[in-house]
């Protein structure tokens, strides 16, 4: 999957082979916005025009522009899996929790 920024903002990028066109979709707003391009600098400049008019639209309405995220998600895991990950966090004096949260931070830093 490719992915594009625009100011902190990212978009998941495809091609759309019915339109011949690249489809831009911005990530982590609340509400869905979206945008195409011939060409990654067409697909930039779209991506910021369409930026821009979600932003301006959910500021005129006094919506918020970014989805909420709580912090707590669940995972199902294979009782395998779980039972190894209990252990090897047992084996470091941690909680599964903090484990996950390290093991996560590690991916995404």
């Amino acid at each position: 999957m490719n992915v594009m920024t625009v100011n902190d903002y990212q978009a998941t990028i495809e091609f759309d082979s019915d339109l011949d066109l690249f489809r831009g979709e911005i990530l982590g707003l609340n509400g869905g916005a979206d945008f195409y391009g011939k060409n990654p600098k067409e697909l930039r400049a779209e991506f910021k025009r369409s930026l821009a008019v979600f932003l301006e639209t959910c500021a005129e309405k006094g919506i918020e522009s970014k989805r909420h995220f709580s912090g707590k998600f669940n995972l199902r895991i294979s009782p395998e899996l779980h039972e190894k990950f209990a252990i090897a966090a047992q084996a470091r004096g941690k909680s599964i929790n903090a484990l996950a949260q390290e093991a996560l931070q590690a991916e995404f830093a």
